[in-house]
């Protein structure tokens, strides 16, 4: 298989640092970098971007819409786009890289030219929703809520000092202005025509998530019973290698931290017949498939490669 090079443009970032750990476990990955005098030049950025197959954007969302113009200016020589900012999650022009939201998405992935990296609380709550939606249960109207909470790792480099240097509040609720910029990629893609509520946490904890949704049974199209929800996200999810519809909880309860340093995605109908009511969890990694674990599944379909072991790196003069 043929080499394909990849250019991280801005690579210290948190999911920077995690997708160029993990390309460097791929064989057939060549990345190519600036010395750090010369990353803030856009001529030198503007060149690599030339010699690559692929530029993966860590970066503000401002920046990253600057660089994906850069990238786009090159013409017949322009690299394929892998943006990790929210800056083109909701562009009709980008193809919205959860591969497997929906039957075909992965091929749509694949043939994409620019690709955006979902959120990390919008892959919860999309892988969720969306199977229900599509199959009519849950109206498109439905006044949707929805509770999260994520290790410090997902507030960048400056929650993460904080937390890590004076140990930060054990819990904290955040975006209680409604304004979370995750929102609109959630209702998009969920399908939603409702803008749902979404309240998200924070836990001093480094990584880790957990992605949940109740519902009134009784409210929901067609009565249905948690086993009924179960069974539409199974047959979504069938033969997925990295999502996969967990088994409720015994006791009743889920922790955040179960698939750190995994690219694994979990869900969960908990549900309870007597009061017709049920709670979807989501749980998942927000440095893995919340961040770079997609990162890279979407670099791969992109460039058509398999992971494996045993990366190159190049550094450009």
């Amino acid at each position: 298989m043929a080499i394909k090079t990849v250019f991280i443009d801005g690579e210290s970032g948190t999911t920077g640092l995690g997708i160029r750990e993990r390309l460097l476990a791929m064989p057939d990955v060549v990345l190519k970098s600036l010395p750090s005098e010369r990353r803030r030049d856009p001529a030198a950025r503007r060149d690599l971007m030339a010699e690559v197959d692929l530029v993966v954007l860590c970066l503000p969302d401002d920046a990253a819409k600057e660089s994906a113009a850069m990238a786009a200016s090159l013409g017949n020589a322009a690299p394929k786009v892998l943006d990790a900012s929210t800056a083109h999650r909701v562009d009709p022009d980008w193809v919205y890289g959860f591969a497997e939201m929906l039957p075909g998405q992965a091929d749509r992935i694949a043939a994409a030219k620019n690709v955006a990296n979902p959120g990390c609380y919008p892959t919860g709550g999309i892988g969720l929703l969306r199977p229900l939606i599509d199959a009519g249960f849950i109206p498109v109207d439905y006044p949707i809520t929805i509770n999260a909470v994520s290790g410090y790792s997902g507030g960048g480099k400056a929650m993460i000092q904080d937390h890590e240097a004076t140990g930060g509040p054990a819990f904290e609720l955040y975006g209680l202005k409604l304004e979370h910029k995750h929102v609109p990629e959630t209702q998009l893609y969920g399908g939603l025509t409702r803008r749902p509520i979404f309240v998200p946490a924070v836990g001093h904890f480094r990584q880790g998530m957990l992605v949940s949704v109740p519902l009134h049974l009784d409210t929901l199209n067609g009565k249905p019973t948690g086993a009924d929800l179960r069974a539409v996200l199974e047959e979504r999810y069938a033969g997925c290698d990295l999502v996969k519809v967990m088994s409720p909880q015994a006791d009743g309860k889920l922790e955040p931290e179960a698939l750190n340093d995994t690219d694994r995605l979990e869900l969960y109908v908990h549900a309870n017949e007597k009061h017709r009511q049920a709670i979807l969890v989501a749980r998942l990694d927000n440095l893995g498939k919340g961040a770079s674990g997609a990162a890279v599944q979407n670099i791969g379909l992109m460039l058509g490669l398999h992971t494996g072991v045993g990366a190159r790196e190049l550094a450009d003069a």
